[in-house]
């Protein structure tokens, strides 16, 4: 390579904001995360101070985050983290409705300890959570980064844009993919490998819904593929496995593939 590629490479760097690491901003969320649920960590605060400390640590810690992403130029980042932080305890009651949506819902779980601790689909969620109440306050590209990051974990990507109800329950996980603008309700389950996502990919459907409606009580089996942002699925629905749906169905529908598979007794051909 020659000195001119080196120059082209030095000259772009120093055009390139200093945007802490993904893993630095994905460690502060693992604290926080930690501190809601010490069960997750190595142990636990000794106090209700080393609690309270704990999170005014992490504010402070916020704010530097804001600042060195620049995330709020036009107001105060120290304001904006404590609104982030005023919106924990609603946050943590919901996720606990989620946990309680898993245990509920998996009969392999055997305690909500096993669910916080090794469970992915807890893990993406809670990484939502948390970059979902960051997107409501209008803080950009740390929501992205943060759900990403749990998307390199654990195979769920959840864009922290779409707007997802309590008792939300993710079983296994792997390859599921829930879209910008897609509406979940509360008491949905879902499997691994579904897609809720766009019918176009054009990027001047970037403002609209282009992603589904999923409404309350839905269980969406693994494999299933539902598109477009005027599909709805009904409350208390069931969508089988394997699952291609462009259009809405309404509340109490089961949508299942009806496959053929054909059993050969080897035997017979002896």
């Amino acid at each position: 390579m020659n000195k001119k590629f080196y120059q082209h490479i030095f000259e772009k760097q120093q055009g390139v904001e200093a945007v802490p690491a993904n893993e630095v901003i994905a460690s502060w969320t693992l604290r926080l995360i930690h501190l809601l649920y010490p069960e997750k960590a190595e142990g636990s605060p000794a106090s209700t101070d080393e609690v309270e400390q704990g999170f005014m640590f992490l504010e402070k810690e916020l704010v530097r985050i804001f600042n060195a992403t620049k995330a709020c130029t036009q107001c105060d980042n120290t304001e904006k983290a404590n609104q982030f932080f005023s919106s924990i305890p609603e946050m943590y009651r919901v996720l606990n409705t989620d946990i309680d949506a898993i245990f509920e819902g998996d009969p392999a779980s055997r305690s909500k300890f096993e669910i916080v601790r090794a469970y992915p689909g807890f893990y993406a969620i809670s990484f939502y959570r948390i970059a979902h109440a960051l997107f409501d306050l209008d803080i950009p590209l740390l929501p992205r980064i943060l759900t990403e990051y749990a998307h390199s974990k654990t195979g769920i990507d959840i864009h922290p844009a779409a707007e997802i109800g309590e008792h939300f329950c993710i079983d296994h996980g792997t390859g599921i993919v829930i879209g910008e603008t897609s509406v979940i309700g509360n008491h949905v389950k879902i499997y691994q490998g579904v897609t809720l996502g766009a019918l176009s990919v054009d990027k001047s459907m970037s403002f609209i819904k282009r992603h589904p409606t999923v409404e309350d009580h839905v269980i969406i089996y693994s494999g299933a593929t539902i598109l477009g942002g005027d599909s709805v699925i009904g409350h208390h629905s069931i969508i089988g496995g394997n699952v291609w749906l462009t259009k809405s169905v309404p509340p109490y529908s089961t949508v299942y593939h009806k496959s053929e598979v054909e059993v050969v007794d080897q035997k017979t051909k002896i």
